[in-house]
Order: structure tokens, then C-alpha cells, then sequence
């Protein structure tokens, strides 16, 4: 019994050994590929293997159509606040007026201040709901309009250069490594800026 546990360890020990050695084969033949060299029975990918990136929060703080749709929908939420603080004031205009009344109201006035109360509440949920709803879809149709102009600007611009990917950088993705030389925010951002200006 002593005997079978130190066997069972060597060969746990010895398939160890095997999976890193696989692994450790494939990690380098992959880092071949990617440096330019061929792999063991293929062709390489060659040396033009190329990727650049733009930085995602510098093109919207600094994309002019990115800023205007901005300023429009913090204008369209500014009016829906306005509308809303508005139609909530009206209605609470309206209740103040009941609880004065509330001492001489009927049976039948007090049910109907009731009726029209619960009606006040729901043409006010129904109103913020279309106002929220109205803000969500123009946001969405621009977001779609600015992705299509930025995915056509990136294609035409990469026609020359022959990047395999352009990458979209943000604080939230996983890269921990950026050379300066592959970044192209900038060639991005006065290109496209200047695309929009000619559109206006």
C-alpha cells in the first residue's frame, strides 16, 4: 500500500510534466506565428502581422459629433426634468387644494378626488415613461450613427495601412501594454472631425 501512493505521485508527477511540455510547445510555435516565422508544417503569418489601437475616452472628449450628441441629449434630459418638476408641481397644486377642501368635501366629492388623483398619478408615470423612453431611443440611433461613421472613417484610413485589427481602447480593457507607435487617436479624431465638418 506504501508502494502504490509513491507510484501514483511519480506518474501524477510525469503526466505533469507532459501537459507543460505540450503547452510549453504550443505557446512558442504560437509566438513564431506572431513574430513572423512558420510553424512546424504551415506557413507563418509573415511579418506584416500589424495592429493599432485609438484610445475610446479621448476620441469622445474630443470627437466634435461625439460632443454635440452629448450637449443634445443633456439638453433633451434638462427639458424632461423641466417638464416633469412642471406637471409634479400642477399636480401637487391640485392635492394641496383637496386637503383644504377635505373637511366640507361630500362622500361622492371626496370619491372623486380620489378617481382624479389615481388618474394624475398615471398620466405622470405614462408621461415620464415616453419622455425617458423618447431620450433612450434618440441616444441609441446616434450611438449607431456614430459607431457607422467611425467603423466607414477606420476602413477607408486603413486601406493604405494594412492593419490586421484596429483596436477600441478604454480604461476597462484588458490591454497592459500599448506602444505609442501603433496609437492613431489622433490621425482618428482630426480625420473624422474633419469628415463632420464637411457634412454640416
Amino acid at each position: 500500500m506504501k508502494y502504490i501512493s509513491t507510484i501514483l505521485s511519480i506518474a501524477a508527477l510525469a503526466l505533469a510534466g507532459v501537459i507543460f511540455f505540450t503547452q510549453n510547445h504550443e505557446i512558442v510555435q504560437l509566438k513564431r506565428q506572431v513574430d513572423g516565422g512558420k510553424p512546424a508544417g504551415g506557413s507563418g503569418v509573415g511579418s506584416n502581422f500589424k495592429i493599432a489601437y485609438f484610445d475610446l475616452d479621448t476620441l469622445q472628449a474630443r470627437y466634435d459629433y461625439m460632443k454635440e450628441v452629448k450637449n443634445q441629449a443633456a439638453d433633451r434630459d434638462n427639458r424632461i426634468t423641466q417638464e416633469l418638476t412642471g406637471l409634479d408641481r400642477k399636480n401637487q397644486q391640485q392635492i394641496d387644494e383637496w386637503r383644504q377642501k377635505s373637511s366640507t368635501m361630500t362622500q361622492a366629492e371626496g370619491e372623486e378626488a380620489q378617481r382624479k388623483y389615481q388618474e394624475m398619478q398615471q398620466e405622470f408615470t405614462a408621461r415620464k415613461q415616453e419622455l425617458e423612453q423618447g431620450l433612450y431611443k434618440f441616444e441609441e440611433e446616434e450611438r449607431n450613427k456614430i459607431r457607422k461613421r467611425i467603423e466607414e472613417f477606420v476602413k477607408e484610413y486603413n486601406k493604405d495601412r494594412n492593419y490586421s485589427y484596429i483596436i477600441a481602447y478604454d480604461a476597462s480593457s484588458f490591454i497592459y501594454n500599448k506602444d505609442t507607435l501603433y496609437n492613431i487617436t489622433n490621425n482618428l479624431i482630426e480625420g473624422l472631425n474633419a469628415e463632420y465638418k464637411k457634412s454640416k
